[in-house]
């Protein structure tokens, strides 16, 4: 018994070194065969001849010029909703109200105070009559006490006034109803709780930022490419509205706001917030020899490509720098040459 276990531990043994030989030859195999197909020119490209783009790419989004999230500008009981969501509605519509009873009665009751104390500085004024330069420091203090009260009474109900007037919501601008936070009525709305958002979708456009080592190749009128990562296969055609004169103050850094005017969306059902890449032509020449980018390589003489199965270098001078390839300029380089990497 003894020896057929100790027999099954030598060949058991003997399996593991075998595999880790196999292991280990498979290695050797792979990394051979990836040396070879280098040193014999497998990894190959073509020298091209064609247009090639120099190009920036900024990421952003789409945005509106106007664009509001409207909230009242006191507490209370929604009221009434005036409109429903997805709703044109012109600039001055009346979006909705809270109840105002309340406020209404907060703003009858400041006039009535601002009256009383304007009958009360009448009545002061009227025993003053004559002493206008002899008043002693009791007339002068009940005078100023009196001005003061009714100052104090003119500026609460303008406050009862804003209120009032702040518990209504009229649309500032024409515009899309695209949100209402609370579409049905009496609930407790707070003032700080925006209720009705609007956008004109006449004002979207695609917001990016450049740094200011960017903003200076960028151009008003210049054509953009857009794409959406929300569809990543499809392009919207654009061109450069607007560019900020000053840098913006909500970005980390020295960085500029750019407006892109969406010019053809196609049939792309875009919405405001979604984010994506937009692409600048900064330069442009046709028929330019180019290759891949990851087949230029360096030393200390200068940028080269690798010819003859990779057995020559040719140096050569790059041109416009595309989005994966380069311009190649050099009299020994023609279209068609295969090159190695």
């Amino acid at each position: 018994m003894i020896k057929v276990i100790n027999l099954f531990k030598y060949f058991w043994h003997r399996k593991r070194l075998l595999i880790l030989f196999l292991v280990v030859a498979l290695i050797i195999w792979f990394y051979y065969s990836r040396s070879q197909s280098k040193k014999n020119g497998y990894e190959q490209g073509v020298v091209q001849k064609g247009q090639v783009n120099q190009e920036l790419v900024l990421t952003g989004s789409v945005k509106a010029t106007e664009y509001a999230n409207l909230s009242f500008e006191t507490s209370g009981k929604l009221l009434e909703v005036a409109v429903n969501e997805g709703q044109f509605v012109n600039k001055g519509t009346f979006l909705g109200r809270l109840d105002t009873t309340s406020l209404y009665a907060a703003y009858q009751q400041a006039q009535y105070n601002l009256r009383s104390a304007e009958a009360s500085l009448d009545n002061v004024y009227d025993k003053l009559q004559g002493h206008e330069k002899d008043e002693s420091f009791t007339q002068i203090e009940t005078r100023t006490a009196a001005e003061v009260a009714r100052d104090n009474a003119y500026q609460a109900m303008l406050i009862a006034q804003r209120n009032l007037a702040g518990a209504t919501l009229y649309a500032p601008f024409s515009g899309i109803v695209t949100n209402i936070q609370n579409p049905f009525t009496g609930v407790f709305v707070m003032a700080t709780q925006p209720q009705f958002e609007l956008v004109n979708p006449e004002t979207i456009y695609f917001g990016v930022t450049a740094d200011q080592t960017e903003i200076i190749s960028l151009n008003q009128g210049q054509n953009v490419s857009i794409t959406l990562d929300a569809y990543p296969d499809k392009e919207i055609s654009g061109k450069v509205k607007k560019i900020d004169f000053a840098p913006s103050t909500t970005e980390i850094g020295v960085v500029y706001e750019v407006e892109v005017e969406i010019v053809d969306s196609g049939d792309i059902d875009y919405r405001l917030g979604m984010t994506g890449d937009a692409v600048f032509v900064l330069d442009q020449k046709d028929e330019a020899l180019y290759v891949p980018s990851g087949f230029i390589k360096s030393d200390k003489e200068g940028r080269y490509l690798l010819l003859d199965n990779g057995a020559r270098k040719v140096y050569v001078e790059l041109g416009l720098e595309g989005v994966g390839e380069v311009e190649v300029i050099s009299d020994e380089i023609s279209e068609g040459q295969v090159i190695y990497d």
